[in-house]
């Protein structure tokens, strides 16, 4: 897997992407807010990094593997 291949498949990376951060910038919120009631979650971190991974590594449903260079 390559940026450019991920660069082909667009629409798939950015949603990858921004479905990740909707999921990890509320726990960085939480962690530095400064209130110590409130607690981050590295599940939920995790989950959002192997969610842009799997964004950045899909390809778009209207692309033939040889147009993306798989």
């Amino acid at each position: 897997m390559n940026w450019i291949t991920a660069a082909r498949s667009i629409k798939t990376t950015l949603l990858g992407v921004i479905a990740g951060l909707l999921l990890i910038l509320p726990q960085l919120r939480n962690a530095l807010d400064g209130n110590p009631e409130t607690l981050m979650s590295i599940e939920v971190i995790l989950e959002g990094i192997a969610l842009m991974g799997i964004g950045v590594a899909a390809k778009d449903g209207d692309k033939r593997s040889e147009d993306v260079g798989l």
